[in-house]
């Protein structure tokens, strides 16, 4: 578990592992991001239940969740499967805070050797914060494979060496 202050705020984030209990909120976290940050998206056709079972019964289990914590509210979300960062998701009042950062950090400790993710070719905003913080571009595919039918990248973080 991880909590700092957030800049200029007395408010406490707390980054923990998710729990059941939590899918609802991390739903509502994942529907409210993608209406906010990805318009180019078809409207959503999942109702919020549709998507809280989806977290509990695939997303949690399947993966290391961690979510984001603030008063007791959960305001964003990461989860990982093996070295697969399969989602980072934040509530919009909360993006460029530091808490995406300290998501893909707590991620980055438990994949060590290195990460990868999928980002649609769209998703400007995503890509620059992947490549702000080390991923580089590792694959390209026409969307063939994704739901929505887009391109997407495929994005790698590995580790450098230590500093001595």
């Amino acid at each position: 578990m991880y909590a700092w202050r957030t800049p200029g705020r007395s408010t406490i984030i707390t980054i923990r592992p998710a729990e059941p209990g939590d899918a609802s909120a991390i739903a509502a976290v994942h529907q409210a991001s993608r209406a906010a940050t990805m318009p180019y998206l078809p409207p959503q056709r999942r109702t919020h239940d549709e998507v809280t079972y989806w977290i509990r019964e695939i997303v949690l289990p399947e993966s290391h969740t961690l979510v984001a914590v603030r008063e007791e509210e959960i305001v964003g979300y990461a989860a990982v499967r093996g070295e697969l960062l399969d989602q980072l998701y934040l509530r919009p009042d909360v993006r460029r805070s530091g808490i995406g950062s300290r998501l893909l950090g707590a991620a980055r400790e438990h994949s060590p050797g290195g990460l990868t993710l999928h980002v649609f070719q769209l998703n400007a905003e995503a890509r620059a914060f992947y490549a702000h913080h080390g991923f580089r571009v590792v694959g390209t595919d026409d969307g063939s494979g994704n739901m929505e039918n887009l391109p997407a990248l495929t994005l790698r973080w590995t580790p450098g060496p230590a500093a001595p």
